[in-house]
C-alpha cells in the first residue's frame, strides 16, 4: 500500500500499479477539497485494476480518518470529526451512529478502508508526553476497558457504512514518548507484556472481526528486546496471530518515511515484515516501492520458505478483497 500525496498528480502511481502490481493506495497529505475532489482521484485509482496489472483485484483505497488532528479528508461532504478523546464523551451507541455517518461519507468518496480506530491506551502518568497519541488526543481513554468499548462502537459504525476498519498500533504505542514517524529515540516500551491489560482493545477488535490490524514500529523490551514490532515474529506471529488468534490481514504503520525504521535497508523493511508474519507493507514514499518489490521477489526465488510466507500473505489479502467485493470467484 503506497501513499498518494494531495499535491501529487492522480496519475502519479499508475506506472507502479502496472509494473509493481500495487495492492492498495493511501491518501496522504491532507485532502481539503471535499468529497468530489477525492472521488475523482479514487475513481481513477479504481480504474487501474486489470487482469494484467492487479490480477483482476480491486485496489484497497485507504485514508486515516480518525478525527481531531488526524483527519486526512476534509471539506464539503466530510463531517468535521472530533478527536477520540471527545468521541469518548458520548455513549458507545452515539459513537456507532456517528461512525456510520462517517463511513458512508468515505464510501461515497470512494474510500473502502479506514486506518482507524486507534486502540492504544495512554496512561495518565504519561498523558501528553506520549508523542504519537496522547499529544494529539488520539486515544479514547486511559482506561483500556473504556477504550475497548469505544473501539467496538467505532468498528460497528464502519461496518454499518460498508468500510473496512483497522485497529492500531499493535501492541500499543501509548507508553512511549517518541513519535515513531519522526524519531528513533524514546520509542522503547519497557512495560507491555504478552498478557498486558492494554492489549484488550485489540482483542475486542479481533473478536469483532476487524478487517485489518496495524502493527507499530515501537520496541518492546519485555516481548522482543531491540526489535521494532513490525519486524518481530514474537509480536506479529506469536502474540497477535497465535495468542490472540488473529488470522486476518496485518499491515505495517508507515515504513517508508518513518524515522523509527530508517536504519533498516529499504528492501529489508518489506521482507522482514513478511517473515515476522505480516501481509501488507505500507510506505508513504512511492520511491521505496521498487526496492521493496525487488527484495520480495528476489528472496522468494532463493528461499522457498519465504515464498510460502508471501503466498500465505497474498491469500489473506485476496480473501479480504473478496469479502469487500473487490474480487470475484469464477
Amino acid at each position: 500500500m503506497v501513499g498518494l500525496d494531495n499535491g501529487a498528480s492522480r496519475t502519479s502511481l499508475d506506472a507502479l500499479v502496472a509494473r509493481r502490481h500495487l495492492g492498495g493506495v493511501i491518501l496522504l497529505g491532507g485532502w481539503t477539497g471535499g468529497s468530489d475532489s477525492v472521488r475523482r482521484t479514487t475513481r481513477h485509482l479504481s480504474s487501474l485494476a486489470s487482469a494484467e496489472d492487479t490480477a483482476g483485484l480491486g485496489l484497497l483505497v485507504a485514508a486515516d480518518q480518525e478525527g481531531g488532528a488526524v483527519q486526512q479528508l476534509r471539506g464539503d461532504g466530510f463531517s468535521r470529526m472530533p478527536s477520540a478523546r471527545v468521541q469518548d464523551q458520548s455513549s458507545p451507541g452515539a459513537l456507532t451512529a456517528d461512525a456510520t455517518r462517517w463511513a458512508n461519507q468515505l464510501r461515497t468518496a470512494g474510500i473502502n478502508v479506514n486506518l482507524a480506530p486507534v486502540a492504544d491506551t495512554v496512561p495518565t502518568s504519561i498523558g501528553r508526553a506520549n508523542g504519537p497519541i496522547g499529544q494529539y488526543d488520539r486515544q479514547f481513554s486511559s482506561d483500556p476497558e473504556r477504550v475497548s468499548r469505544m473501539v467496538g462502537a467505532f468498528l460497528a459504525g464502519m461496518r454499518a457504512g460498508g468500510v473496512a476498519a483497522t485497529v492500531k498500533h499493535f501492541p500499543g504505542i501509548g507508553r512511549i514518548t517518541g513519535n515513531t514517524d519522526v524519531t528513533a529515540r524514546g520509542i522503547t516500551d519497557r512495560t507491555t507484556t504478552v498478557d498486558d491489560p492494554y492489549l484488550e482493545p485489540f482483542r475486542t477488535g479481533i473478536q469483532d472481526g476487524v478487517e485489518l490490524v496495524m502493527v507499530g514500529s515501537a520496541i518492546y523490551s519485555r516481548i522482543d528486546p531491540g526489535t521494532n514490532a513490525v519486524f518481530s515474529k514474537p509480536i506479529v506471529t506469536d502474540l497477535l496471530r497465535d495468542r490472540l488468534s488473529y488470522d486476518g490481514v496485518v499491515i505495517t504503520d508507515d515504513v517508508g518515511a518513518a524515522k523509527a525504521v530508517a536504519a533498516v535497508p529499504v528492501g529489508e523493511r518489506a521482507t522482514r515484515f513478511i517473515q515476522a508474519g505480516g501481509d501488507i507493507t505500507l510506505t508513504a514514499r512511492p520511491s521505496t516501492v521498487p526496492a521493496m518489490h525487488d527484495a520480495i521477489t528476489s528472496k522468494m526465488k532463493s528461499n522457498p520458505a519465504f515464498a510460502q510466507q508471501v503466498e500465505t500473505a497474498a491469500i489473506r489479502v485476496v480473501d479480504l478483497k473478496l469479502r469487500m467485493g473487490l474480487a470475484h470467484c469464477r
